[in-house]
């Protein structure tokens, strides 16, 4: 494939805080891995579609769109029904997170000339291992529908998932090495290579790689947004290491040393916030992912994922309200999402403020 070529002009990606026009989602259907609990995952949709419509629009790509609209509308207020657009897309799965725009905003000294950039890399199911070609497709069908406002800058040459990135909003940008190393995502490119293609396409400074830290039953390679995340005045939360015994303990702990020792582009130590970790989660006999770190920022508002651990879910809300005092604290029981391996965060995508029209 050829080399994306990039739009000229000065461009930044902006952090999950910056305002917001909107959120995007991808409804589960009967033809998703979601089949067997479609109700239980349904009725979690609908929760997060009516949070997410009390700050700011929501745009919902959906292959059954009939499905979609009478679930909303038998359950939420019709003031919050018209701030939800549903667009019939062909999808093969739910995570919004991987497959949707990652937006790049001009600067101040481009803002009068150009509009956001909405770069679509290349979704591939996390290293071939589930099918993805619909969902590769879902940004390129949303621009051709109009729904989203922007230059659609096509980066299918290059794999990227949204939730194996993480920015301040002034040029860095964190990522893992476990997974933008994983195989099937970008080789032979090395790791030079992959950082020097980051730095051209995200119009970044710098790459921060987190060395450290994996959730048992993580399928995406180690994404950062279930670990470390960004949060103003150079703040981090990220997951703590939990019990000694616990499989993950050893690599957090090393996650944990790694973030004392990093300096900001200034060279001051990041504010860090240590959330809890999750008591195990299990389902079919298999321990889950789930993580605290796998929050939403939106409008006024945060959204966060709980797991029926009374004391530890709310010592995580405690500690993200911290980092974003004065916003609403809105918790979402995550429990069915992360039967397939994921949470709040992975879901959705947030769209600048221009982006949604």
């Amino acid at each position: 494939m050829e080399k994306a070529q990039l739009t000229s002009g000065s461009y930044f990606l902006p952090p999950e805080w910056h305002e917001q026009s909107g959120v995007m989602l991808t409804w589960p259907h009967a033809e998703t891995d979601w089949a067997d609990y479609l109700d239980d995952i349904t009725r979690t949709f609908v929760e997060l579609t009516a949070a997410i419509a009390r700050h700011e629009q929501v745009l919902v790509a959906a292959q059954d769109t009939e499905a979609v609209s009478n679930a909303l509308t038998a359950a939420i207020e019709p003031q919050l029904l018209e701030r939800v657009r549903i667009v019939p897309c062909p999808t093969n799965d739910t995570w919004a997170r991987d497959h949707g725009p990652i937006t790049l905003l001009p600067t101040d000294s481009n803002k009068n000339d150009s509009a956001a950039l909405l770069l679509d890399f290349r979704f591939n199911g996390w290293g071939e291992k589930f099918e993805w070609r619909k969902d590769n497709a879902i940004t390129a069908t949303l621009c051709e529908k109009g729904c989203l406002q922007g230059h659609r800058e096509n980066h299918d040459d290059f794999v990227l998932e949204g939730g194996s990135i993480e920015t301040d909003g002034h040029g860095t940008v964190f990522t893992t090495s476990a997974c933008l190393n994983a195989p099937h995502r970008n080789q032979p490119l090395t790791r030079k290579e992959i950082e020097s293609e980051l730095l051209r396409r995200l119009r970044a400074d710098r790459i921060v790689w987190i060395d450290h830290g994996l959730l048992v039953g993580d399928d995406t390679d180690g994404h950062i947004d279930t670990l470390v995340r960004t949060a103003p005045d150079d703040t981090l939360l990220y997951v703590g290491s939990g019990p000694d015994d616990d499989p993950q303990h050893d690599g957090l702990t090393e996650m944990e040393r790694q973030l004392l020792q990093l300096r900001t582009a200034e060279g001051k130590p990041y504010r860090l916030l240590r959330l809890p970790a999750v008591a195990p989660v299990w389902y079919d006999g298999e321990r889950l992912p789930a993580t605290y770190a796998n929050f939403l920022v939106i409008n006024g508002a945060v959204i966060v994922p709980t797991y029926n651990q009374p004391n530890t879910d709310n010592e995580a809300i405690a500690t993200i309200a911290k980092a974003y005092p004065g916003r609403e604290m809105v918790a979402i029981d995550a429990r069915t999402i992360v039967r397939q391996h994921g949470s709040i965060h992975c879901l959705t995508m947030q769209l600048p403020t221009g982006v949604l029209r």
